[in-house]
């Protein structure tokens, strides 16, 4: 292919979360003529906006306006429900289209190596976030059986599972949580959410913003043990140096020093406890903690002395791993594919022709949203300087890649589908009093996007 193209440049991207979109409007606005189709696996685009962000936090989702902006326009097509490495490979792509960018983020719990880390009631974090919100796949009902949890990260992930716990179902009646979700947190048995973070409250990587939301429910009172709160050189170092780290141990600090309050709910936050071993036999009975302490360089180092926590579940929310992608490299460890400025490399270290990558495949699951847009625009980059040496798809008609589909009994839904879904939803939630309500079953969005649902 030359840097002249007859045509527009026909341009694949595997993913309609953030990353994915992002990358597709940054092709579409440069000078170079494309065609960009985002396949994604699930009925709805949007990913880790739609099904990763809490319900309670309407100011980033916020951001999905930018998004649909995106997907209006012209030189971008929305074909949801196809599964890369199911209904296509990257034999399909590369005869369908010049070059493919693969943007499909993380969506898997990291492991933890603890003891007793496979009993009922021990549970990944994404787990719960993808049933709070209502993803497709995920299970209608949850155990909420539990009067005393823990949650294992010192993370905003952490803080989102502890408040969703803790918060009473009617809080959250003003946001779009799903009928069956609601029904589950108004049967919850819960009284007191702990929140463990191995390291000391210097090195917690929460934002301000997010831990300073823990305080603003009426029904929970936020608890800090004032022995916790503990600084070497490093963090001291750690608190001089930034802004957000000064202003999270200030926060973490207040609430260490005053007087307990009422609240018929409790959120405690501990910091120098590592988890050693989820405890039971049939089912989870309590978590044991070993004592850390600073090592006056940033790190931790193990006490010897070991605390039981009596609670009867325990939520890991130690990190997102993405899922290995087929006929594409993957570093199991890092959950990446190698990539050099987002251009693909196979197991040579060579670059795999008109293979690109985005988004937390890419580079792990760090970061903010608004990082996802440097991040694409390198990979636009890289793409956009290889074009001369692009190998031309075999068949670039638009209309090839949806006979393909549909010759493979595929049923995708297209942009008109997700509004008709989007309209449905608002509709939901007019009816019972409130913004939106999501749908949940795949079958029923399914049916919603293409007009056969029953009204």
């Amino acid at each position: 292919m030359q840097a002249t193209l007859d045509r527009p440049l026909r341009v694949a991207v595997v993913g309609a979360g953030p990353a994915g979109i992002y990358a597709a409007d940054i092709l579409a606005r440069s000078d170079t003529p494309v065609s960009v189709d985002i396949l994604e696996r699930l009925p709805a685009p949007y990913g880790l906006i739609r099904y990763g962000v809490a319900p309670d936090h309407p100011r980033i989702k916020q951001i999905v306006q930018a998004l649909q902006r995106v997907l209006e326009r012209p030189a971008i097509r929305l074909l949801g429900n196809v599964d890369y490495g199911t209904d296509l490979k990257l034999d399909d792509l590369r005869q369908h289209y010049d070059a493919a960018i693969f943007a499909t983020g993380a969506d898997k719990d990291r492991s933890l190596s603890v003891p007793g880390v496979d009993l009922p009631g021990s549970f990944g974090a994404a787990e719960f976030v993808s049933w709070y919100d209502g993803h497709p796949e995920a299970p209608r009902e949850w155990p909420l059986t539990a009067r005393s949890v823990a949650v294992i990260g010192a993370g905003n992930v952490a803080l989102d599972v502890a408040r969703v716990l803790a918060r009473t179902a009617d809080e959250l009646l003003t946001t779009e949580i799903p009928d069956n979700v609601y029904r589950g947190l108004a049967a919850s048995q819960v009284t007191d959410v702990h929140v463990f973070g191995r390291r000391g409250p210097a090195q917690a990587k929460f934002t301000p913003l997010e831990l300073r939301e823990l305080d603003h429910s009426p029904n929970v009172e936020v608890l800090v043990d004032p022995a916790d709160i503990e600084f070497d050189q490093a963090s001291l170092d750690a608190i001089n140096g930034s802004n957000q780290v000064r202003t999270v141990v200030k926060t973490l600090q207040d609430w260490a020093i005053r007087d307990p309050g009422t609240r018929p709910r409790r959120l405690h936050l501990h910091f120098l406890h590592g988890p050693a071993g989820i405890l039971g036999a049939e089912c989870v009975t309590g978590l044991r903690t070993e004592r850390m302490e600073l090592d006056g360089s940033g790190g931790v180092r193990g006490t010897g002395r070991f605390h039981d926590w009596p609670v009867q579940a325990v939520y890991r929310a130690v990190g997102y791993l993405s899922s290995h992608l087929a006929d594409l490299p993957f570093d199991h460890d890092s959950g990446t594919v190698p990539h050099d400025a987002g251009r693909v490399l196979g197991l040579d270290g060579q670059q795999v022709p008109g293979v690109y990558a985005t988004g937390w495949i890419k580079r792990g699951p760090v970061g903010l949203i608004g990082h996802t847009k440097g991040d694409a625009l390198e990979t636009i980059g890289s793409l956009l300087a290889d074009i001369p040496a692009l190998r031309p798809a075999p068949e670039p008609d638009p209309a090839a890649i949806r006979e393909l589909l549909a010759r493979r009994g595929v049923e995708f839904t297209t942009l008109e589908g997700w509004n008709r879904l989007n309209q449905h939803e608002i509709t939901l939630g007019q009816q019972r009093g409130r913004e939106r309500i999501k749908v949940v079953p795949r079958e029923e969005m399914l049916a919603v996007s293409r007009g056969t649902a029953e009204s």
